[in-house]
């Protein structure tokens, strides 16, 4: 017992992995990139949210502060809360401020060696006195990636030669960049500015509010371009005139009628011609649904939104050419807000090329981790925080739950063989309900049987599971309820 864990990343995901550690009795070194804990969430836009309600995002040993009503609290609000926990278990003093790991070296058994075995790590145990990773300076026996997917390597967009940022001669970056800046550096930035904003999820819609509620001229394009299938929702925001143009247009498939619910119920999506023609059951098996903006439909209600429907678009000299349309959109500037490689990160941190070829896995699968944790193929090691859930901060503290009790022993992985034999099964699951967004190993429609799988692992046989499921299914259903689907 008191076996070195190192922990790459202070944000939530490395937080509760160091404080679950530190509860078996193991010695946690958390390496943080910034001068500060909170990951993700300290670089936001002013407007930004949480998500999901904040009893759906809730360490399960530290409440919200009863002092906070709201049920969406501000990027503020989650980040105080966030640092809270971390000076109340008394976590910070483990955390090396200012260090980035930009690579990490296994030292012990060989590539061959390693393929040979039939159990993890050669005798199916978290630990072995001839295996340490080597992270900066030091020597350890274990190590915990909680890098996240969702920052520090950007998805830049691909086009057709001479139709991308080379052709528009304005400004061209990435949200990350626009987050980075303080809220009032930001406003200065697009201020007096034509900004167009590219992406499809929750941070193009923060960035394209923040712009109509300003007195600049901006648009709002909504597309991840080189698919093959075209998700897109155009824009054009005329502050001061107060105009704003939506284009938006949806892959082919089948609607269920649950979209009719949303549309009624909370969003006028059928009377803005807004509802899409794939299935909600993909929708939320991708974790592709984004709240609206506070506002939002009331900015279309009084026609400061217009929504027009398009197919794609391109870069040209003077800004965004549309698809079908021969006067291009002018702009000053883009922020493509086109999301992060996470994968390409979580790869390149291996120096050995096996092991980055290990993680990536197969172009044409998920990433092949065992329970969203563990790589059969590379020892003591484990990834928390990849895959995405209903929410994320309580799929991160059973991970690690489940994580810490394979280090203490309670119990043992399967072989290698079973493993990918289940990890099959679930890319099989991903491709038939996630569509092409399966590699983003989203778990929001399976949460209570994924979790029944931890705590099985654990030697827990979950309770009332019938009941249990019920209500939560229930409850599932009125939190998308509350979701407006913009892709």
């Amino acid at each position: 017992m008191g076996e070195q864990i190192a922990i790459v990343g202070a944000g939530i995901s490395g937080l509760i992995a160091c404080k679950y550690c530190l509860s078996k009795g193991f010695k946690p070194l958390v390496f943080e990139s910034q001068s500060c804990i909170g990951g993700a969430w300290t670089k936001t836009f002013e407007t930004t949210k949480l998500q999901t309600p904040k009893s759906l995002y809730q360490f399960s040993d530290f409440p919200w502060p009863s002092s906070l009503t709201e049920e969406f609290p501000e990027q503020h609000h989650v980040l105080d809360y966030v640092q809270s926990y971390a000076h109340h278990f008394d976590l910070v003093k483990h955390i090396k401020f200012d260090s980035k790991v930009v690579s990490i070296e296994f030292e012990g058994s060989s590539d061959e060696e390693m393929q040979s075995w039939s159990l993890w790590n050669g005798n199916g145990l978290p630990f072995s006195p001839q295996g340490k990773w080597k992270v900066m300076a030091y020597q350890v026996d274990f190590v915990i990636l909680c890098v996240g997917r969702f920052s520090d390597v950007p998805n830049i967009p691909e086009f057709p030669p001479n139709k991308g940022p080379e052709a528009f001669h304005g400004e061209v970056i990435h949200s990350m960049d626009y987050a980075a800046m303080d809220y009032e550096s930001a406003a200065k930035f697009v201020k007096g500015k034509q900004v167009t904003v590219v992406g499809f999820q929750k941070s193009a819609l923060d960035i394209a509010m923040e712009c109509s509620a300003g007195q600049w001229f901006s648009e709002l394009l909504l597309h991840k371009p080189g698919e093959g299938i075209l998700l897109s929702l155009l824009a054009t925001l005329l502050s001061p005139l107060g105009l704003t143009y939506i284009a938006c247009n949806y892959r082919d498939g089948e609607y269920q009628n649950l979209w009719k619910v949303i549309s009624r119920k909370k969003h006028p999506l059928a009377k803005y011609g807004m509802i899409p023609k794939h299935s909600f059951l993909q929708e939320i098996s991708s974790c592709l649904a984004s709240t609206v903006p506070e506002k939002f439909y009331e900015k279309v209600e009084e026609g400061s939104i217009i929504l027009k429907k398009f197919q794609s678009f391109s870069f040209c000299e003077e800004g965004i050419l549309i698809n079908g349309e021969t006067a291009p959109q002018k702009t000053d500037l883009v922020i493509l807000a086109t999301g992060f490689r996470g994968d390409k990160k979580l790869k390149d941190i291996f120096v050995s090329q096996t092991f980055q070829d290990c993680i990536g896995g197969s172009p044409d699968g998920t990433l092949p981790l065992y329970r969203e944790i563990i790589h059969p193929q590379i020892p003591q090691l484990a990834v928390i925080g990849f895959s995405e859930g209903l929410s994320n901060l309580y799929t991160s503290e059973m991970r690690c739950w489940w994580l810490v009790e394979l280090l203490d022993g309670t119990f043992k992985l399967p072989a290698i063989k079973d493993m990918e034999k289940d990890m099959a099964k679930w890319d099989e699951y991903m491709k038939r309900y996630s569509g092409q967004y399966y590699r983003r190993s989203c778990i929001a429609i399976i949460h209570i049987w994924y979790n029944d799988q931890l705590c099985k692992d654990m030697g827990l046989e979950p309770q009332e599971k019938e009941r249990n499921c019920l209500l939560n299914c229930l409850n599932l259903m009125d939190l998308w309820i509350t979701f407006a689907v913009v892709n």
